[in-house]
Parts: structure tokens; sequence; C-alpha cells
């Protein structure tokens, strides 16, 4: 009970944070359309870029990996306290990309994961997520695919955080974490398969 208790509160408060979609929240703040009502439909800075708006699609993307970090962050000094500061980092990753993906606040449509997704593996471990970071980066400049290069980067970070940090934990955590994003891609991957996928023209 002296873990299961504050694993539990720790889990919610991640949760919480992770269901501010900043997307909706800047759009609504900037007096642009909501994002779930245009384009893709995905609350992301991806799809905020739809209204022309750099500044809104900056921002939505730095409070959706700060929100990530900062929820793991947090769960680390809470749990220090607790004496479960291991656990209480995993579950809060968890936690936190799920109330990304599936919003309290917002009827439960939440965006693909993928910023948040980067600001939990800075909070795990700096060299992971700048690791991650450069595999995207990577295939982006490759490509000029964001959705494979964070399809790739996502894959990737399992193999990375074993090498990198090691642990039954961490290395299941990323995993299902790789799965999630992987499932809210359904869409760009049968895209990506049939070849119409659209990706940022170079220059």
């Amino acid at each position: 009970m002296q873990v299961v208790l504050p694993a539990l509160l720790i889990a919610l408060a991640a949760y919480l944070i992770g269901s501010l979609s900043f997307a909706v929240i800047v759009a609504k703040v900037m007096g642009l359309p909501d994002p779930r009502s245009f384009g893709s439909g995905n609350p992301g800075a991806t799809n905020m870029l739809r209204t022309g708006k750099k500044t809104a699609a900056l921002l939505t993307l730095l409070g959706d990996l700060a929100k990530g970090w900062l929820a793991v962050w947090l769960a680390g000094m809470v749990g220090a306290h607790f004496g479960i500061q291991i656990l209480a980092i995993h579950v809060a990753a968890l936690a936190v990309f799920l109330g990304h993906l599936y919003p309290v606040f917002f009827s439960f449509k939440g965006g693909k994961g993928v910023a948040t997704a980067l600001g939990i593996l800075l909070a795990l471990n700096l060299w992971l997520g700048l690791a991650v970071l450069g595999v995207w980066l990577a295939v982006f400049a490759i490509t000029r695919l964001s959705s494979l290069a964070a399809l790739l980067a996502s894959v990737a970070s399992p193999f990375l955080g074993a090498y990198l940090i090691g642990g039954h934990l961490t290395i299941a955590v990323l995993t299902i974490l790789t799965a999630l994003l992987i499932w809210r891609h359904r869409s760009n991957i049968r895209r990506l398969i049939s070849g119409e996928e659209s990706g940022f023209k170079k220059g």
C-alpha cells in the first residue's frame, strides 16, 4: 500500500498533465480554428502548420514536449520522497503519454504523441532523447516525411534505451510507447505504403 497509492497518484497527475492539449489551447488563445476540425484533424504541431502560423506550431511543439518532460521529472522528484523513484518515472512516462493520446479534457481525442514522447525520453535520459532526435532528423533530412521519421525514431528508441540505460522496466516502457505511437500513426502507415503520404518540400 505504501508503494501502490503514491504510484497511482503520480500516474493520475501525469495523465492530467498529458491531457493538456497544447494545439487546442494555443488555437483558442490565438483565435485560430480548432486543429481537430481541419487538415488531418490531429491536434499536433504539424497540423497547426496548416494554419499558416509558424508561431502556433512552435508553441504547440514546445508545449507538448515540455509536458512530457515535466511529468517524468516531477514524478522522479516525488517518487524519490517515497522511495519509488524508478517506478514513478516509468509510471509517469506511460501515463503522460496516454493523457496526450486520450486527453480527458478534450473528449479523449488527442494527438499522435511525437513531441510528448521526445519530452519523455529527454527526461528519462538526455542522451537517449538526443539520440532518438538524431534518428528523426536524419530520416527527415533524407525523406522529408515527418511521419516516417517519427516511426523509425520511435522503433529505434527501445534499442537505444537498452544500450544507453538498460533495465527491463525501461525497455518495456519504451516498447509500449513505440507500440502506441505506431498505432496512432496507422493512417500514415497506410499512406506511406500506398505512396500517398505528403512530405515537406526541400529548400
